[in-house]
C-alpha cells in the first residue's frame, strides 16, 4: 500500500468538536472521519478517482496465526464490510 498522505488541516473549533463528536458516534477517530466525509463527498460529486485505494480496515489488524491455517483472520469475518465506502 502507497504511503498515506499527511495533512494539516486548520478548522474551525466548534467544527472540529462536531465532526469528532460523529467520528466518535461512529466508532471511528476524528481523522478516519474526515477521509470518509471527504471520500463520500467526493463520490457524490462525481470526482472520486476509479483507482482510488480502499479505506484502511477499521480496528486492530487481526493476530497473525503461526500456522497459517485462517488466514490470520480468528473471527472468520474475511469478506465482511469494514467500513468500506459505497456509493
Amino acid at each position: 500500500m502507497p504511503e498515506r498522505k499527511k495533512v494539516l488541516l486548520r478548522l474551525d473549533p466548534v467544527v472540529h468538536d462536531a465532526v469528532a463528536r460523529w467520528a466518535g458516534d461512529e466508532l471511528r477517530s476524528t481523522n478516519a472521519q474526515i477521509e470518509f466525509l471527504l471520500r463520500r463527498a467526493l463520490s457524490q460529486a462525481g470526482r472520486l478517482p476509479d483507482n482510488v485505494g480502499k479505506l484502511p480496515r477499521r480496528g486492530r489488524p487481526p493476530k497473525e496465526d503461526p500456522s497459517g491455517e485462517n488466514g490470520g483472520d480468528p473471527g472468520g469475518a474475511e469478506g465482511a464490510d469494514q467500513g468500506t465506502v459505497e456509493m
